[in-house]
């Protein structure tokens, strides 16, 4: 590596921690080619917090799990696209050396806890796993050092509870067991996939401030997945919105929450409980389901859900990009329409 001229090495030379660039992935099945990712791009910079939005099936898992090498293949394959850490290309990678990052440089946190650990090891002996297989410290130290991560994701008698199993927590308490394994070797990014799933709000809050918490002290890059626009809303620096596979917006996260400039994303902030929300009133809702990846609609994806849906969304290919300012940008025809511009969302 090259030295600066005090002798301290040079920083490495990229635009941003992570970027991903025209990303496609796409699934082989019986029934047909089911292209679950077309064109997905976005970036992430250090110390920073994106949260990638969208409903069940829209595409955001199959992306981190993309970016993280785990995607099951076959029958789900990656045909194109970049992501890029540090400015090198983690898709070009040996498996060897991309399973080596896993842990140290980028980690994730999965949204079934009770499923992703182990039930037949107790917790401390899984999170010591961590440190024992990528550090290669003894038994005893790797104890300590669960236990000091366990104590560090808010666990009480951390001690005593080492050697308990997965069933022996609650949801919550599973769910800070996976941010202690998925922090233990200090990662650059974690991607916290639906990290609040099947939680109750009290606690989804709890762990929305532990993940800030232990970002600031770590100084990670943080993805957060969601459906929830609600759950990210203080914490989130930017927000990326997903549908069919695509993104449909993306901007800073503030300007989203006032004036949303596609459809979709104003619906996902009209159906959010408000405030001013009367008794007995109705939350208004996005009408319709999400299209079949392997029937997509002609024209915008969206289309045949959107209450702003005119004749030119109905045919063709999909709305490309269109830029509103260098950090703001949406797939709609109508984005610059004065009917969606100025109208605000749900503060």
């Amino acid at each position: 590596m090259a030295q600066s001229q005090n002798n301290a090495p040079a920083k490495p030379e990229y635009e941003h921690l992570l970027d991903v660039r025209d990303l496609h992935v796409e699934f082989r099945m019986r029934a047909g080619v089911a292209k679950a990712i077309n064109g997905v791009s976005f970036y992430l910079d250090e110390k920073e917090t994106l949260a990638i939005l969208g409903e069940s099936g829209s595409g955001k898992s199959v992306t981190a799990q993309a970016i993280m090498g785990i995607l099951d293949t076959p029958p789900g394959f990656v045909t194109g696209g970049q992501a890029l850490f540090q400015g090198v290309d983690m898709l070009k990678m040996p498996m060897k050396a991309r399973a080596a990052m896993r842990g140290p440089k980028i980690s994730m946190i999965f949204q079934d806890a009770l499923s992703a650990l182990n039930p037949v090891f107790p917790v401390g002996w899984q999170i010591a796993e961590m440190f024992r297989v990528h550090r290669k410290i003894n038994g005893s130290d790797a104890m300590k050092a669960a236990i000091s991560l366990m104590e560090q994701v808010k666990i009480p008698g951390a001690k005593e509870r080492f050697k308990a199993y997965p069933h022996q927590f609650s949801g919550g308490m599973r769910q800070r067991i996976m941010i202690a394994m998925a922090i233990a070797l200090d990662p650059w990014i974690l991607i916290a996939d639906e990290p609040t799933t099947a939680l109750d709000v009290t606690v989804q809050a709890q762990i929305m401030e532990l993940l800030k918490e232990l970002q600031d002290e770590h100084d990670m890059g943080l993805i957060l997945i969601t459906h929830d626009l609600g759950v990210v809303a203080n914490v989130a620096d930017r927000i990326a919105v997903m549908y069919a596979g695509r993104l449909v917006e993306t901007a800073d996260a503030a300007p989203v929450y006032v004036t949303p400039r596609h459809p979709y994303t104003r619906g996902l902030l009209e159906s959010l409980p408000r405030l001013d929300t009367k008794r007995g009133e109705t939350l208004p809702a996005i009408g319709g389901l999400p299209p079949s990846l392997l029937a997509m609609p002609a024209g915008c994806p969206f289309n045949p859900r959107c209450k702003y849906a005119v004749d030119k969304c109905k045919v063709g290919e999909a709305p490309p990009i269109t830029v509103i300012d260098p950090r703001w940008s949406a797939s709609c025809w109508r984005v610059n329409d004065p009917e969606l511009a100025p109208a605000g969302g749900a503060a």
